[in-house]
């Protein structure tokens, strides 16, 4: 057996590099990013493959390791080249966000060091600098000292985590959910009604609430609903909010809503997911006004902070009622329960393996300061205000004026469908790659969207978009 030990571990020892093999891995993946960040990433947004990213197949698992040159070879014509580059300052489709390179430097040392930041007993630094950000941000929301919440892979997770919470403290139980009524407008992020499906409420009653031109709750009709809902003996049970909508980044009227919440005893739901870091401005805090209203929110730093993909955050005003909904003990556990601990994330969120995501927000924000990010935040607000002005010179109809970071605009044709006509402009935009745009469906017209949050997105960008427009519109 100790000859079988040993041969084994003569194997097994390759899984810990050699300083010289970590030197010539360091040195090739630090020239494949600088390429990346320094050439390629300026001229391409959307790539064009006949068979985007097939040849990952051909590419097998075997039983001994690759030299790296080949990998990475394998890695940029199959991954980081077809289709989205969601790191081109090019990119205004969907809520692009960034991934500062401050974010690579916090999770290759959270890889490397591997710290479980679960529960306050394994890492006590790790767990206090996650609350800590939590508190930051519960903060710049006007939440008491007492809110904390939870870093989670982004705003899906951080939305289902309060749908759970507020089902938990408002008694809700399972013969409850068909006389269960939450409320929201159609522009709500289509997450919160998979959330409701997955915490098993699909079976509770959805009211939409009409929206003004815009594409605002029309608060008069929530209260009128609330009211008619209760009288005929129904629960009333939640209210959802936008601070910034996926489409339009439209902003609710939030503290109206709040204060019908409160008087009718409503879970009071946030999602700021991608409008919430503008609050970092002192100009544009004030549309924000009511958030202190509200029992929990939705906050994205993959978004408005510009980190890389995998970082949302949920804050609870209730911190207890976070920690009922989640916190469960385990027998193998006993040795980690310590007293004066600060909240152990595991007791208030589904995970308890979780990835230490909080040191690439904290290492972000201390190596370069909040200045930076509110000066991006508020030069993004800009930037689409001017691409609004400009795209209407180019003969465009547009939709609402922007209160964040996204335009809405299409252009109507002499004759033929405008939808049909439309939707030619985005294809012609990606065949050209230099810029993305997506496009949305509301009310059966399509629009096309102009989303700026790319921390890369600078004015060459928008005039190089206008310029590509009306080169295809014409």
């Amino acid at each position: 057996m100790i000859n079988e030990i040993r041969d084994l571990e003569k194997q097994s020892r390759k899984l810990e590099p050699t300083i010289e093999k970590r030197t010539l891995w360091n040195q090739k993946v630090q020239a494949y990013a600088d390429h990346f960040l320094d050439d390629f990433n300026h001229h391409h947004t959307f790539v064009e493959s006949k068979d985007p990213g097939k040849q990952i197949f051909d590419f097998p698992i075997e039983e001994q390791g690759k030299p790296i040159e080949p990998v990475l070879k394998c890695l940029r014509e199959n991954v980081d080249t077809p289709h989205i580059n969601p790191a081109s300052g090019g990119h205004f489709g969907y809520i692009p966000g960034g991934g500062v390179y401050m974010t690579a430097l916090g999770d290759y040392l959270a890889a490397v060091t591997n710290r479980y930041t679960g529960i306050f007993f394994a890492c006590p630094g790790g767990v206090r600098m996650e609350n800590y950000l939590l508190r930051w941000m519960c903060n710049m929301v006007d939440y008491p000292e007492s809110a904390l919440g939870n870093l989670t892979s982004g705003g899906s997770m951080a939305n289902l985590i309060a749908i759970t919470t507020a089902r938990d403290a408002k008694g809700i139980r399972a013969r409850d959910i068909e006389s269960c009524v939450v409320y929201m407008t159609h522009q709500l992020h289509h997450c919160v009604q998979k959330s409701l499906r997955i915490i098993g409420m699909s079976e509770c009653i959805i009211r939409y609430i009409p929206m003004d031109d815009q594409f605002r709750m029309k608060t008069e009709l929530l209260e009128k609903k609330v009211s008619e809902d209760r009288a005929a003996g129904l629960n009333p049970f939640m209210v959802f909010a936008s601070a910034g909508t996926t489409d339009t980044g439209a902003i609710d009227p939030l503290e109206d809503i709040g204060i019908i919440a409160q008087s009718n005893d409503l879970w009071y739901h946030i999602d700021a997911a991608y409008g919430g870091f503008f609050m970092l401005s002192d100009k544009y805090k004030a549309l924000f006004q009511g958030t202190a209203l509200s029992d929990s929110i939705t906050i994205d730093p993959h978004k408005g902070l510009f980190l890389a993909y995998g970082i949302g955050a949920v804050l609870v005003k209730n911190t207890n009622a976070l920690y009922q909904t989640n916190q469960y003990t385990a027998h193998y556990m006993q040795d980690a329960i310590e007293l004066d601990e600060d909240p152990s994330p595991a007791d208030l969120s589904p995970e308890l393996t979780r990835h230490f995501r909080g040191l690439r927000m904290w290492i972000s924000l201390q190596l370069l300061g909040v200045a930076p990010f509110r000066a991006a935040l508020e030069e993004k607000i800009l930037l689409c205000r001017y691409f609004y002005k400009e795209i209407q010179k180019l003969g465009f109809e547009v939709g609402p004026y922007p209160q964040l970071s996204v335009a809405i605009f299409r252009y109507i044709p002499e004759s033929g469908d405008p939808n049909a006509f439309n939707q030619t402009i985005i294809e012609k935009v990606k065949r050209d790659g230099r810029i993305f745009l997506s496009s949305t469906t509301i009310e059966g017209v399509f629009w096309i969207r102009f989303a700026v949050l790319s921390f890369r997105t600078h004015l060459e960008q928008v005039d190089l978009a206008l310029k590509i427009l009306k080169e295809i519109s014409c």
